[in-house]
Formats: structure tokens, sequence, C-alpha cells
């Protein structure tokens, strides 16, 4: 038996394109609902059996697309290769090294909740560690219940220093630039930047403190991915300053998520391959319908993909030409400032462009190495000053393995924008008991440091450790820190490409148009309302190309609808007007206490409830006429 699809089926559904209701011509649920009853298993598609898939990069996103294929599209996972550049699977998804020699991560994973595709899969991935019938989402969720994620020290200065972190000091006037920027439309938003909109007083507010350290933006990014940004992770608002929102894997990423997923892929039959880059695709040309019929590879080297195959092919890598550091060696990009040249993970991507405008225009991401990249430091810390410094700004004893710093602390007067987290300890699996393991980047690589003289994009591991213990306020514990730390370094030359300022159409679509067997998957292509620089998004491309490409009846629903719910907009409004009551909520108080809509509303300080709501009423009035000038 094979399935069809309903006649009112959408396979990537959007919750903007229109006002939704219950009809005899509508009867799926909301586009953006999801919960069990989305999780249903849908019918083989007809000859699925005898399809085969070649999945070009095994990060994430490729890993994913294997995933879908086997559980919803019903192929045998014999008939998946996937093709990776590196030498093992992953991607950007790394965690390396020992103590002896350092151990080494290029980033790390603040994850949500609602990441309803990540998590789907992830309820379907053997655990890690708890025994045999128990899933990656049932370890995490047990993990992150019983130690909940927060810190106490998310922002300091003055050498040591933990900073008010309170709120968000926001000004009306910035609090207006923000309720603006989501009423707009998206379309009205094409190549600008952040800096381009927002007061220059907005930029040193605690507010852009907490958004750009905790999701890497830069001043000159695109002002639509931080509109983006606001939509996915309103629920979340109001706890940017604490990170109490946030949930944290036990380990680095590579053990956390890639090797339990790998394992199990591995297991059921996916083939992988390593050291392969595919560099271009073949395709056969009817009117505007391309079909893919061969992945070149080498020089000249083909590997044949048959009529019905499906592709699924990676555009661009956040971590491609990535270079290492050490104590006393400087981490070197290994591209180009303009141009990644020939043999990187950009040039499939460059190849598919120049054939046809349906492919997007990479050269908006890659032009410019100097805003998209970043440096990180892995720090492999034995017992000293800094161990101890460490554990004085921790939720918990770093040894415990428990929440640790609870996220990023970042150093509002550095001038690098410097940020260190130590999330649980041990972070990795075979790190010693008397070793703790932190994380270290900045925003800005191209200025000389506070205490280092130099750039960061100049400095050794061991001048990124002087300038951290600077900010520390361990400048004279020097000597006993370095000889108790090991450092290894990474320079991204694409780490934040993805947030570069871009209009539509300069991202391809997941299935570009008259493209019969081909999707486009990762943090380079389009979606309807979906922010980049995550694992979900990741995993949402690869969703809606297998289900497109298959034609299977089950769409993949929008982002959480949790940016439409009425509690996370109060809470929302009260968090950015710096936890004070925001104009207008006395009022509604005054109209649902003593309603079954009252715990809606935020409380108000116990001081205030005796405050006038008449005189409430007509503040609100005043405002709303001066800033719509009625």
């Amino acid at each position: 038996m094979t399935g069809s699809t309903p006649r009112n089926a959408t396979t990537e559904a959007d919750a903007t394109s229109g006002y939704w209701s219950n009809s005899a011509s509508n009867t799926l649920p909301p586009p953006d609902m999801t919960g069990p009853y989305m999780r249903f298993r849908p019918l083989p598609t007809a000859g699925v059996e005898k399809r085969r898939a070649h999945i070009i990069g095994s990060g994430i996103a490729g890993m994913a697309a294997a995933f879908y294929l086997i559980r919803d599209g019903h192929m045998p996972a014999a008939n998946i290769t996937v093709y990776e550049s590196l030498p093992k699977e992953g991607g950007s998804l790394d965690g390396a090294g020992n103590a002896e020699e350092g151990y080494l991560i290029r980033g790390g994973r603040e994850m949500n909740w609602n990441y309803d595709n990540f998590w789907d899969m992830f309820q379907e991935v053997p655990a890690l560690e708890l025994p045999e019938g128990f899933s990656v989402l049932d370890e995490y969720r047990l993990l992150n219940d019983a130690d909940p994620n927060y810190s106490r020290a998310r922002l300091m200065h003055q050498c040591g220093t933990i900073r008010d972190f309170s709120d968000f000091g926001l000004s009306k006037k910035h609090q207006w630039e923000l309720l603006k920027l989501l009423l707009k439309r998206k379309e009205d938003l094409n190549d600008l930047t952040i800096e381009q909109y927002f007061s220059e007083s907005f930029l040193e507010t605690n507010f852009w403190f907490f958004w750009r350290s905790m999701f890497a933006f830069q001043n000159w990014h695109s002002l639509l991915e931080m509109k983006l940004y606001m939509h996915r992770f309103l629920d979340a608002i109001d706890g940017l300053n604490d990170m109490s929102a946030l949930v944290f894997p036990k380990y680095n990423q590579y053990e956390s998520f890639v090797l339990p997923l790998a394992t199990m892929l591995k297991a059921k039959g996916v083939q992988f391959v390593t050291q392969e880059r595919i560099r271009d695709l073949e395709f056969s040309e009817v009117g505007e319908e391309l079909t893919v019929t061969g992945l070149l590879y080498g020089d000249g080297e083909r590997i044949e993909v048959a009529d019905d195959d499906l592709v699924f092919a990676l555009t661009g890598s956040m971590t491609e030409g990535s270079g290492y550091g050490d104590m006393d060696t400087v981490a070197r990009s290994a591209r180009g400032v303009h141009e990644p040249g020939p043999g990187s993970d950009w040039e499939l991507w460059q190849n598919l462009a120049r054939r046809s405008p349906r492919f997007g225009q990479p050269d908006k991401f890659v032009g410019d190495t100097d805003r998209s990249a970043w440096i990180s430091a892995t720090l492999t810390c034995s017992p000293s000053v800094l161990t101890e410094k460490f554990a004085e700004l921790s939720v918990n004893d770093p040894y415990s393995g428990r929440t640790v710093t609870g996220g990023i602390i970042t150093f509002t007067d550095s001038a690098w924008v410097m940020s260190v987290t130590l999330n649980r300890q041990p972070h990795f699996r075979d790190q010693p008991e008397d070793v703790l393991v932190a994380w270290v980047y900045a925003l800005r690589i191209d200025v000389p440091g506070d205490f280092v003289s130099k750039p960061m994009r100049e400095c050794t591991g061991r001048d990124i450790l002087q300038e951290l213990s600077y900010h520390l306020g361990l400048k004279d514990e020097l000597q006993d820190i370095e000889a108790s730390t090991k450092v290894r370094t990474a320079f991204m030359p694409y780490i934040t490409a993805e947030f570069m300022p871009r209009a539509a159409g300069d991202r391809p679509r997941v299935v570009p148009d008259g493209c019969r067997n081909l999707a486009l998957v990762g943090q380079f292509v389009e979606t309807n309302n979906d922010v980049v620089f995550t694992m979900e998004s990741s995993v949402r491309t690869a969703r809606i190309g297998v289900y497109q490409l298959l034609g299977i009846p089950k769409r993949v629903a929008d982002i959480s609808p949790t940016q439409y719910d009425i509690r996370h907009l109060l809470k929302g409004a009260r968090a950015l007007n710096n936890g004070k009551p925001f104009p207008g909520e006395r009022i509604l108080h005054r109209l649902l206490d003593n309603t079954y809509f009252a715990h809606i509303l935020p409380p108000l300080p116990e001081e205030e409830h005796a405050h006038s709501w008449k005189s409430e009423l007509d503040q609100w009035l005043q405002n709303v006429k001066q800033k719509w000038r009625i």
C-alpha cells in the first residue's frame, strides 16, 4: 500500500500566509501546530524501495535527511550514501582532543524547548548513556529537569566585577524601536543592517550585550535575521538576561548529538564516505526542469545518479576554512578575505549559482570574511587561580557535573567583546576528574585588546588566555594560570556568514524551482519563517527536502506558535520595559483581576497595587497619541 497527497496538503507550512480558520476546504490543523497529531507515519511512496539517495555533507542537516528518508520516506537505509569532505562525520558539530594536548571545540549549542523538528528526530535516536529504550530526548530532558540552567554572572566589567544584569536597560525610545521592528513586514527589510535601523544608544544597552553575545550578531549583520530571531525566541525573551530560558547538553556537541545519531544510522545500514568533496553536480535539462544525473568530485571523477535517485546538498559551510592554533601559534584563516578559492565547501554552491539564479547568490555571504569571522579558544584547565575564579562565578561547584556558568559570561568593557563559558563538566566523556574545559570567543577580532596590545586575530592562545585573565581580575596570577592551562584556538572565517545582509532570492529554496530530484539543506537556504545558525533550522531544511522530493503527504509545521501566545507577548512586554509594568498593563489588571484569565498577567509589584488605573489610562493614551502622531 502506498500513500497519496491530500488536496489541501502543503509540505512547508507558512503561518504568515494568511488568516487560518476551520472550513470544509481546510480540514488540516493550523500551519504552526505541533504535537502528537502531527507525528503520524505516512505510507511509503510508490517505488521508494528501489530508489537511492546521495547526501552531500554529514553535518546535522545531512544526517537528518537520512533519518527522515528512512523513518517517513520508508527508503531502505542501505540505499543512502552520505559524502563528507572531512575525515569524520559531524560537519560543524565537533569535539576533539584530550587532556594532554588540550581539547578543541569550535562552538557550543544553546538549545530551546520548542526546536520541534530537532526533538522530533532525537526522540527516536537511542540515548548515549541511558539503557536501551531511552532516547537522546529522554536523556536531555531528564538532565535539564533535574539541573535547571541559569547564570549568576551574565555580565562582567572592571576586571572581575559582576555588572548588574537584572534588566535590559532599554529606554522608551529603544522599546519602540524593537516594537516597530516586530511589526514590520519581512519584505521591507531587504539588505538592511542592524546599525542602519537602531539608534546608536540602543547598541550600548544591556539588551544588545545579551543579544549580540548570545546569538553572535554584529552591528552590521542582517536586520531581517534579527527580526526573525525576535519572533522565534519571543517566548524566551524574559530569560535572556539570566539564561534561564536555555537548556544545554551534558557533553560537547559531537558526543551529545553526532555520535548517537551517526551510530544509529550506520547500524541501520547508511553508508558514510569520508574525505570526499563533491564540487559540482551534473544535470539534464528539459525546458526549466533540472534533473541531477551525476556528482562530480576530484579531477573530473563522477558518481552516477539514476533518474529516480535523490540528491541532498549542503550549500556552504559556517566552519569551512577553519585554521587552528595553540598556546604559541596564531590561528590563521585557510581562505581568502573575498573569495574562498578552489577546493572549499563553498565551491558546489558557487558552481550551482553560476548555472542559474534559482540557486541564489553565495557571494552575498562569502564576499567579506572580515565581517563574518571570529575566533574561539578552548581552555583545558588544571586546578589554578583561574579554576578558582570560575568556581566563584558558577551556579554550582564546577566539578559536580551540574550547571556551571549557565551560559556565557560577557565582558562589557572588553574591546574584543569577549565571552567565556563553562558548560556541565566533564565536557568530554574521557575528561579527567580534576580538569575543566572552558570555551572563549570574541566578536571583535580586528582591534587591540585591553591588556594584550594587538588584535585578537594576531594572538596566540597564550595571548588570549592573558586577555581573559585580565578581564577576570587575575593579571597578577598569569604565571600560575599559564602553567596550568592549555589553549587551542580556531579561526573561522565564515562562522556568521549566514547573518550577512541579504535580500529575497539571495538564498535558494530547499527545493529550487524546477528541480526534480535535488534539495538544498543547511544554513544557507530559504525557509518561510525560521532563523539560521541553529540545529533546528538544519533539521527543518532536511525534513522539508525529504517530504517534497518524495511527495510525502505530511507537512513540516511552521515555527512554534508561541509568538502569537498572549502570555508570551505580555511577559515579553514586561521584560522589555526593564521588569516594570508596561504602559496599559495596570488597565489590563483592572479588567481581568478576579476573572479566569487573571493568571496570564505578570504580577504587579506589591507597592504598585494602589496605583490609579485612571492615571495609567491617561498616560497610556498620551503616549499612543505622541508615538503615532494622532
